[in-house]
């Protein structure tokens, strides 16, 4: 059996309110400078927040993102960054992962701490720098890969329990919303939301092990997916976030689910995309809707020889647009150019090219050479 509901509840003061603006109906429609068409997924290498901060805000300005530190160990991997904007609910840190616990404890305010850190240096390099973008991004775990990530009192995943599924996936949106109108409130920028979903294939195909390893959890059915993340979705909209985008690099990303989920873009990582005929007509079904796709072109770790040429970055782009049968248009005003993955495993230098060249190809996009 595990936990009853009552058990994952710590008590405690409310958390934000999420009072923003008005909803907006999606990423805003005006035009878009290249620039603001590149950006990164999220994770860097290094502890240093104030670097980190300094290379995204000097290498995105126009469009940077708060950076995530996984090396700096608990509380700020995936996991432990989602469970710092729970709200009403806390983990503590078991050998086996994270784990719900009645109230929050050093583990927990780790996390917490280390993310406003994060927001701090986004806020003071904007600062420093003078730089004054129309769009920042936030990126957090989305309900289901939380929902893998996290133990309940019985060691069984979240996962396993509906009505827990259901208390995390509140507490995420709620605590999502006040990130959102922080964020907006600190910067003077829309805000955009994405909601990493790397284990959602694995979610949805019943794959992942129980504690013992002998079995596996419970598929989750494709409806009961897609209406949490909607949930999550909407609260990030009522926060007053200008666009929301759901991303998974798994190479058989469960693409039509995450374009019905309401999200503005779906972001998937081009260079292991499987190129199946299912998947590219589902990449197809998305990019023929409003729906923008966010391309992982660009390595996310050291390439072994000479960094590739902008050219042969734009390989794979040019080659999906004319297989799917779009204008190669549609890469300049439909699409956003990221690196493949985050960059936690890149080397500094590396991870500070990997961005630029992200803003390079964007540029390239909106004015190809005659050579394309």
């Amino acid at each position: 059996m595990s936990d009853p509901l009552s058990a994952l509840v710590m008590p405690g003061p409310d958390g934000p309110d999420g009072v923003g603006g008005p909803v907006p109906s999606g990423v805003p429609d005006e035009p878009r400078r290249p620039e603001e068409r590149a950006t990164g997924l999220g994770s860097l290498p290094g502890t240093d927040h104030r670097e980190a901060a300094r290379t995204v805000v000097g290498e995105l300005p126009d469009f940077p993102h708060v950076a995530e530190l996984p090396e700096r160990g608990v509380g700020a991997d995936m996991i432990g960054r989602a469970t710092a904007l729970l709200v009403d609910l806390a983990v503590e840190v078991w050998p086996s992962g994270y784990r719900v616990t009645a109230r929050p404890g050093t583990h927990h305010r780790r996390g917490v701490e280390l993310l406003a850190r994060d927001v701090d240096a986004l806020d003071e390099m904007l600062g420093e720098t003078g730089a004054a973008p129309r769009r920042v991004k936030a990126q957090v775990a989305g309900p289901w890969t939380l929902a893998a990530g996290v133990e309940l009192r019985s060691g069984h995943r979240v996962l396993t329990d509906r009505g827990a599924v259901a208390e995390f996936t509140e507490s995420l949106a709620e605590g999502l919303r006040g990130h959102v109108t922080e964020l907006a409130r600190r910067t003077g920028a829309d805000v955009v939301v994405q909601l990493d979903e790397p284990t959602l294939p694995a979610v949805l195909a019943g794959s992942l092990p129980t504690p013992s390893g002998y079995g596996t959890v419970r598929a989750v059915p494709g409806a009961e997916a897609r209406a949490a993340l909607e949930t999550v979705v909407r609260a990030a909209r009522e926060a007053g976030a200008a666009g929301v985008v759901v991303h998974c690099c798994h190479p058989t990303p469960p693409l039509a689910l995450l374009g019905a989920t309401g999200a503005d873009a779906v972001a998937v990582d081009l260079t292991a995309l499987d190129r199946s005929s299912a998947v590219l007509d589902a990449v197809g079904e998305l990019w023929d809707a409003p729906t923008e796709l966010w391309l992982g072109v660009v390595p996310s770790t050291d390439p072994a020889g000479a960094p590739p040429a902008i050219e042969a970055l734009a390989r794979r782009p040019l080659d999906l647009a004319d297989r799917l049968g779009f204008d190669r248009e549609r890469l300049a005003d439909r699409a956003v150019v990221t690196p493949a993955c985050g960059l936690a495993g890149a080397s500094p230098g590396w991870a500070r090219t990997a961005m630029a060249r992200s803003v390079e190809l964007a540029r390239a996009f909106a004015d190809p050479p005659s050579s394309w």
